[in-house]
């Protein structure tokens, strides 16, 4: 029985996708006599918490109720009251708990608030799909690093443009639609200044009522052309990471008018970990990583790509002078080679795509 509210309140949780970040998705169900008497999901970032939701919809009947959360409710003042408080005040007797809060100076906290309480707390029911949920939170504030999600599309042969940089459409509309979703889920768009002086990209979301995501290009030599898409935005999601050697730039001063942030790195050669680091400073939780094949090669090297999905379609270019979307490995034995884990197969009409997470 655990198991099925438990199983409601993670699909509430997910309802959040998009709006919440870099808050976690976090959902609650009050239950009272074997029957749902109220649920909420934390629905935007500095809105009320799941649990706010849930017993407010219950009132005066959450007296000697349980409540389920998938998320250990948190027992500090922030932008919202403790939702620990809340339940103690509401009367609840048993409250069930999917996972901790992964922030050691949090963790366990709310759990000690609520038994000090006098209240019944059962913890890790259905934890591993409750982290699953929230991989990205829970990276973001445990390693205080930005969670890295790599997407790209790439031909049977494992090409991402002809020679001649050209790449539209190598996969078809279905897949398409699915990386704008991805766009709207994660906070950030990642991709070398390459990338954008070939296809000068505009890198929004377009999803209905959704939300455009930060703009991220690496950029070591400050070559972002001042005419780009990405140049012209004002709406200070925009973020060029360039070199310590450029900050006193003249492109600097502009791109700063412009309400572009600027961010410095040393040197050129950027560690992707140094990267996410910075990304994480700015609030960003999550980024997609869009290429190009330096990018990518790069983090697989470094080892910091978390998950991503690789959009497969059914065409072979055959071009060994195209554009690969990795390289510059050196592999003598197959068993030496980069393995993906935890993979799902996805389908979309005629392309497939490998989705995997660490």
């Amino acid at each position: 029985m655990d198991k099925k509210y438990m199983t409601r309140a993670l699909e509430l949780a997910a309802l959040g996708e998009g709006a919440v970040n870099p808050n976690p998705l976090v959902g609650a169900v009050v239950v009272k006599d074997g029957k749902i008497i109220g649920e909420g999901y934390h629905q935007k970032f500095g809105g009320p918490h799941a649990e706010v939701f849930a017993l407010e919809a219950a009132g005066e009947n959450a007296k000697g109720a349980d409540i389920y959360v998938t998320l250990e409710p948190c027992s500090h003042y922030g932008k919202t009251p403790p939702c620990a408080k809340k339940i103690i005040d509401m009367g609840i007797k048993r409250c069930f708990i999917a996972s901790l809060d992964p922030n050691p100076l949090v963790s366990g906290r709310g759990v000690k608030m609520l038994r000090d309480a006098g209240i019944e707390v059962e913890t890790q029911i259905m934890e591993k799909e409750a982290l699953e949920l929230n991989r990205v939170f829970m990276k973001y504030i445990s390693e205080k690093k930005s969670y890295l999600f790599l997407k790209c599309g790439i031909t049977l042969d494992g090409k991402i443009a002809t020679r001649k940089g050209n790449s539209k459409w190598i996969t078809n509309e279905i897949a398409r639609e699915k990386v704008q979703k991805l766009r709207n889920k994660y906070m950030g768009i990642m991709i070398g200044i390459n990338t954008l002086l070939k296809d000068n990209p505009s890198l929004t979301a377009r999803v209905e009522n959704g939300r455009d995501p930060y703009r991220i290009v690496i950029d070591p030599y400050l070559e972002i052309p001042l005419d780009s898409k990405l140049a012209t935005f004002d709406n200070g999601k925009t973020v060029v990471i360039t070199s310590e050697n450029k900050m006193k730039d003249k492109k600097i001063e502009i791109l700063k008018e412009r309400n572009i942030q600027t961010v410095f790195l040393e040197g050129e050669n950027f560690k992707m970990e140094d990267i996410l680091k910075k990304t994480a400073e700015l609030g960003i939780d999550g980024i997609i990583l869009e290429g190009g094949s330096y990018l990518i090669s790069k983090a697989f090297e470094e080892n910091q790509i978390d998950g991503g999905e690789i959009f497969i379609a059914p065409k072979i270019l055959g071009d060994s002078e195209a554009v690969p979307f990795i390289k510059g490995f050196e592999v003598d034995n197959i068993n030496d080679g980069i393995e993906l884990e935890n993979v799902k197969i996805n389908s979309y009409g005629n392309n497939v795509s490998m989705e995997f997470y660490r």
